[in-house]
């Protein structure tokens, strides 16, 4: 999930494995796979790192588990 502001400036998060494409023409507008386009403030590079850095949280290795503890 990542956050997004409309033009309005009204913010919204987007369930990032729905964007089916990202375009930049000259207002950068999310097409979504259930057929909604939504038109955002951000960048399409903004975007982009932002799911980046989501799948990026999504995929952390727990911490390892210590044996023996005392």
């Amino acid at each position: 999930m990542i956050p997004v502001t409309r033009l309005d400036g009204s913010e919204l998060v987007i369930n990032c494995d729905h964007i089916l494409t990202i375009e930049q023409t000259p207002d950068t507008v999310l097409a979504l796979t259930t057929g909604v386009r939504v038109l955002v403030k951000q960048t399409a590079a903004q975007l982009v790192d932002r799911v980046i850095a989501y799948r990026q949280r999504c995929h952390v290795e727990p911490p390892p588990i210590t044996e023996g503890r005392s």
